[in-house]
Formats: structure tokens, C-alpha cells, sequence
């Protein structure tokens, strides 16, 4: 039987390097892609040392260029991508929405967004040469309208027009690659609350809880969801 092979985006630090450390734990060949050649050097060469088949690969989600590139060595080096793990994505600004400009959301866009659409579009020849082809879109429940709106959460996370608009955008994404490419199980999901640096190291979770279900969609079957909302504990409402 072949190994795995998955890639993880924005994979240096954070969810992105415990994702890359857990499946390479399952036995996977996992590609650790960051845009920071140094840190995702290092961050590779440190699962490598605990004994892990993760290499590392440059891949800056906001260039066509790098992206492409990225591709290339993933083609050259394993032939094919098993899983495809979108994970890279920054905050935006905080500010409230009366005060933000839209200049100021062009960012995050470009990397929680068009970042995702760039990666999958250029890794789908590879995806589709594997034999159970799975992508997970690593969102978030500020994404989520239901959770948006629920006044459980408005003292721990004020109105802001960013980070919760690209991720609700990055959701409606999941769902029509998912029903354009029946073929490949497509998932968002959400990590919760972790505490990460785009946290500030508030969350209630730890980043291998934040985890759990990107691990658990990335290693799903054939038979397995597709064009779904997930978090460790199970559906999560649109």
C-alpha cells in the first residue's frame, strides 16, 4: 500500500504544525508548506529529527508564482497529494466595521480566500491522480452566520468586518468545489477557540484539541462527507 501524502499551507507554527506532526505521526509523507523560509525550514527539520517524513516546501499562498512552484515539487517529489490541507490565513484588522476601510480588508482576503483558491487550483492535477482525494479548508466559526449571531459570543468577539467575511466566503467555497468535484471529499472546518498566535494565546483549546477536526476529515474515505462544516465535536451550523 502507498503512503499518504499530504501538504499543509501556513504550516511554521500554530494548527498548521501540530496538523503537519499528527498526520505525519499516522505513518502520512507530509509536505510542511510556509511562506517563511526559515521558520518552515526549521519547523521541518525539527519533526524530521523526532524521526516524522515531513519535508518542507515554500509556498507563499498570495503568489501565483510560489504556488505554482510549490506544485512543481510536490509533482516531482511524490507524484501525486492525497490530502490537501488549506490552513494558511491571518486576522485582518480588528477595528470596528463604521471604522474599517475597504483597503484595509484586501489582505485577508487575499490569503484566507483567494490564498485557498490559488493553492486548490493548482494542486487539483495532483489531487486527482490520487485514488481518495480529500481537501480540508481550515475556517472558522466566526464564519459561520448562526454562530455569528449568537449572543453567547458578542462579549468575547466584537462586530468586525474582515476575518469573519473571509472565512463565511471561504465556507461558501468549500461547498461549491465540493459540488463541482465529486470525486474529492472537500470539508471546512472549525478549530475552535485555540491558542495560537492569532489568538494571542487566548484560546481555551490547545492546539493539538484545535486539531482534531482537521486530522479527523483529512484522514476520511471515500464514503466519507463531503461539502460539509465541521469541529472536533461534530457538525457546525452555517
Amino acid at each position: 500500500m502507498e503512503t499518504t501524502t499530504a501538504l499543509v499551507t501556513g504550516a511554521n507554527k500554530g494548527l498548521g504544525r501540530e496538523t503537519v506532526r499528527r498526520l505525519a505521526a499516522l505513518g502520512w509523507d507530509v509536505f510542511l508548506a510556509a511562506r517563511d523560509t526559515d521558520r518552515g525550514g526549521a519547523a521541518a527539520a525539527e519533526l524530521a529529527d523526532e524521526g516524522l517524513a515531513v519535508r518542507f516546501v515554500p509556498l507563499d499562498v498570495t503568489s501565483e508564482e510560489s504556488v505554482a512552484a510549490a506544485a512543481d515539487v510536490v509533482k516531482t517529489q511524490a507524484g501525486r497529494l492525497d490530502v490537501l490541507v488549506n490552513n494558511a490565513g491571518v486576522g485582518g484588522p480588528a477595528t470596528p466595521p463604521a471604522d474599517t476601510r475597504a483597503a484595509e480588508l484586501t489582505g485577508v482576503f487575499d490569503v484566507n480566500v483567494f490564498g485557498a483558491v490559488r493553492v486548490t487550483n493548482a494542486f487539483l492535477p495532483l489531487l486527482l491522480a490520487a485514488d481518495q482525494p480529500r481537501i480540508v479548508m481550515v475556517s472558522s466559526g466566526m464564519g459561520s452566520f448562526t454562530v455569528a449571531n449568537d449572543p453567547r459570543w458578542f462579549d468575547l468577539v466584537p462586530p468586525q468586518l474582515g476575518y469573519p467575511a473571509s472565512k463565511a466566503a471561504l465556507n461558501m467555497i468549500t461547498g461549491q468545489y465540493a459540488r463541482a468535484l465529486p470525486a474529492i471529499r472537500i470539508n471546512a472546518v472549525d478549530p475552535g477557540h485555540t491558542a495560537t498566535d492569532l489568538t494571542g494565546h487566548t484560546g481555551l483549546q490547545t492546539v493539538t484539541e484545535g486539531t482534531d477536526a482537521i486530522v479527523r476529515l483529512a484522514a476520511v474515505g471515500a464514503d466519507g462527507p463531503t461539502g460539509g462544516f465541521f469541529d472536533r465535536k461534530g457538525t457546525v451550523p452555517w
